[in-house]
């Protein structure tokens, strides 16, 4: 018998680079269903990252269905509501405030509406984002309001997850969890 899934089934899941986010995520997300999807925000604007997006997408499998989402987040997390019950996988939030940064968009207009969609969220939904706060002070301005922007949007999501998680050495520390 499957445990109940509560009210609120998100999941934010934060650490630095390399500290086993995605793959924790991803091993979540399969426990909870087969009808897996997985949300990139990464764009492949260089031949590094399309090689990286390939690699990911490779070491998923083919049980996840892939989309594309560097700006219009919500709208396709909405898309997905339409199912009977999705598992989404979002990697990652770090990445979606810098396109929306580039692109010059209401990045806290962006966080709140996302926000609003987590709280209301019916379906399992695992969030990644980076904890970009931990290092040293930026010594520009445009990547002090990156760090900023993205520890906001960190702050509002957890707010609104129903568990929030950790990464260090690819361990997992539960920080908050209301189930």
């Amino acid at each position: 018998m499957r445990p109940q899934v509560p009210a609120n089934p998100v999941y934010l899941i934060l650490g630095g680079a390399r500290s086993g986010k995605s793959g924790h995520a991803e091993m979540l997300a399969r426990a909870e269903g087969n009808d897996l999807h997985y949300v990139a925000t990464a764009q492949a604007l260089d031949p590094e990252m399309e090689t990286r997006i390939a690699h990911h997408r490779a070491a998923r499998g083919p049980d996840w269905q892939t989309h594309e989402a560097p700006i219009a987040l919500v709208e396709c997390l909405g898309q997905l509501s339409s199912r009977p019950r999705p598992v989404v996988v979002v990697d990652c939030l770090t990445l979606w405030v810098t396109n929306l940064l580039l692109a010059d968009h209401d990045i806290e207009a962006a966080g709140a509406q996302l926000a609003d969609f987590t709280a209301k969220c019916r379906f399992p939904l695992f969030v990644v984002a980076n904890e970009v706060g931990l290092g040293i002070v930026p010594d520009n301005a445009l990547a002090r309001r990156f760090r900023d922007e993205a520890g906001r949007l960190n702050q509002q999501l957890a707010a609104a997850a129903s568990s929030v998680i950790f990464m260090t050495a690819g361990l997992p520390i539960q920080v908050k969890s209301t189930s």
